[in-house]
């Protein structure tokens, strides 16, 4: 890879700023001097320092995050704080993809990765990745049977689809609920259709991987066998 390349997809500038970022700062591939921006690098293996201060570089990224209620998950929002500005130097520098969204008013973990075919795995329906929700509906909770059996809802393009879950436990209003699926708002909508309003959402686990001791807001790296 081209050091320019390198620096500016670390967004460290465009590529056109490297140039002059070149000739600015003291950057040094295995501590030799760069001199051209057509310089290349394997960033797996070499060290990149600018002013003496080493470049992170990791591929692949998977971090684990624990939403808070009242952030999108988005990159960017004009109206909404997003869970990617929960994410810090020196991982906010890589373009990180979410892999199973949550809504505005749900908690919980969220995957976010740069790699493609571990967002693929995650995120379609047919590799049927188990994924934990804990909810509180608005009234005790008396229908296990019909969600497990499964529901006719709709998806976000408005087609019916039937809707299983694989798993619950409840006590009160208080439910524990396992689907293979993720689809647009499915969760509420299985409750919506036994005649339940969901009063609080959030996801504590996707296959094997769970939010363990994270706090809202928190996250940590981890690698691809802890999930699946």
């Amino acid at each position: 890879m081209r050091i320019d390349k390198f620096l500016s997809n670390l967004k460290y500038g465009s590529r056109s700023d490297m140039k002059t970022m070149i000739k600015a700062h003291e950057i040094t591939i295995d501590d030799e001097r760069v001199i051209k921006v057509d310089q290349t690098l394997n960033p797996m293996t070499q060290t990149v320092r600018i002013d003496g201060v080493t470049v992170f570089y990791q591929d692949p990224i998977h971090i684990a995050l624990y939403k808070p209620k009242g952030f999108l998950s988005a990159n960017t929002d004009p109206m909404h704080p997003v869970a990617l500005s929960l994410i810090h130097e020196p991982y906010n520098r890589f373009d990180l993809s979410i892999a199973g969204r949550l809504d505005l008013d749900a908690e919980g973990l969220l995957i976010l990765t740069t790699d493609g075919d571990l967002l693929h795995q995650i995120t379609h329906p047919n590799h049927h990745l188990p994924k934990t929700y804990e909810v509180i509906v608005d009234q005790e909770f008396c229908h296990p049977k019909a969600l497990l059996s499964g529901v006719l809802i709709k998806d976000g393009k408005g087609n019916p689809y039937k809707a299983q879950a694989l798993a619950i436990e409840h006590e009160g209003i208080h439910v524990k609920i396992i689907i293979d699926e993720g689809k647009f708002h499915q969760i509420k909508r299985m409750f919506g259709a036994v005649g339940y309003d969901v009063i609080s959402l959030k996801r504590t686990s996707i296959g094997r991987l769970s939010l363990g001791s994270l706090e809202p807001g928190q996250y940590r790296t981890f690698r691809k066998e802890e999930l699946l």
